[in-house]
């Protein structure tokens, strides 16, 4: 058995690392107030801490890695971050996860440190509602730098759009037009349940499916689901160059295909996104001679990953919002 594997058979290629819990958007779905940092708020991991953290990690056959925040790029040592992470033995994807509104400024310097796949929040294509939902009219120039994602031949470009009932669940034609001609993914996001969100998901949750059986009514087929790729399901059209994938936590054996494990930016082993708990392994982070014990901690706690998370007994576990683990 893999070292990264639980009791279920489940490998775990792909790690999802946050470096920063802060956010410069006010999403009304995760941070309507905008971040505010906590009275004890404690220091992100560095970027020493950082390269012993993947170093244990691809020591296990991690080889996939996505960079998320909060929003990645109020890090200043972003680009670094990048450039070191790429240079680990064993990382061949290296993702990253961001709102965009710097993508059009460091596109390219953030390519020529290693980034070979990034995944945009883009929650409409109305220019109106993305400034509500977002708190800033940003849309065009967000767009804009996807397209120069695009032009720059970056090998895997996404969009991930959170479906919000009543605010943004009836724009399919838009995104159709959008994906014609663009060799590009749309994921479409179930809204899911935090700890600090509960009547915000009680008036605007929407199953995903619904969504899932318009796209077969209108020929679009699935498509089979590569060893480290994320949740999506996915889909595509022969009348279009993009696809579209749907990430529906509701649904039935959603954790079956889990391949993931999270470490936030304070460095907490998290199992899961709803988890109950996290392990600290920060303190094996402060020395290149503890790889050892960093590798056997690791593996030790992979036992204890559930076969599925608890949202549909509304258990959200120790998550307060998306922002604090990276999604």
């Amino acid at each position: 058995m893999s070292p990264l594997a639980d009791r279920y058979g489940r490998r775990f290629p792909y790690l999802r690392l946050s470096i920063i819990p802060a956010c410069n958007f006010r999403c009304t779905y995760c941070l309507p107030h905008g971040y505010h940092a906590g009275a004890n708020a404690v220091s992100p991991l560095s970027l020493a801490e950082i390269t012993r953290l993947l170093r244990g990690f691809t020591e296990m056959g991690m080889h996939k890695l996505r960079i998320t925040g909060g929003e990645p790029s109020v890090r200043k040592d972003l680009t670094d971050i990048l450039r070191t992470a790429a240079a680990v033995p064993g990382i061949a994807k290296l993702a990253m996860t961001t709102n965009g509104t710097l993508l059009s400024r460091h596109l390219h310097q953030w390519m020529d440190a290693g980034l070979n796949a990034i995944n945009v929040s883009v929650d409409s294509l109305d220019r109106a509602a993305f400034a509500r939902i977002t708190g800033h009219d940003r849309l065009d120039d967000i767009l804009h730098g996807v397209d120069m994602a695009l032009a720059a031949g970056l090998p895997s470009v996404k969009l991930n759009a959170v479906l919000l009932r009543d605010v943004n669940d009836r724009q399919l034609p838009a995104w159709l037009d959008y994906l014609r001609d663009r060799r590009i993914g749309v994921r479409f996001i179930e809204l899911m349940q935090t700890g600090d969100n509960l009547p915000f998901f009680r008036d605007h949750h929407v199953r995903a499916e619904t969504l899932e059986a318009e796209l077969l009514t209108h020929g679009w087929q699935a498509l089979p689901r590569a060893a480290d790729a994320g949740p999506a399901r996915e889909y595509r059209h022969a009348d279009y160059a993009g696809r579209i994938g749907i990430i529906a936590p509701y649904s039935k054996d959603f954790c079956a295909g889990c391949n993931r494990l999270r470490v936030t930016a304070t460095g907490d082993l998290r199992l899961c996104l709803f988890g109950e708990f996290g392990i600290p392994l920060r303190p094996l982070l402060q020395s290149d001679d503890q790889l050892e014990d960093l590798v056997r901690a690791i593996g030790g706690q992979i036992g204890r990953k559930e076969q599925g998370h608890f949202l549909h007994e509304g258990r959200t576990g120790i998550t307060p919002h998306l922002a604090s683990t990276g999604g």
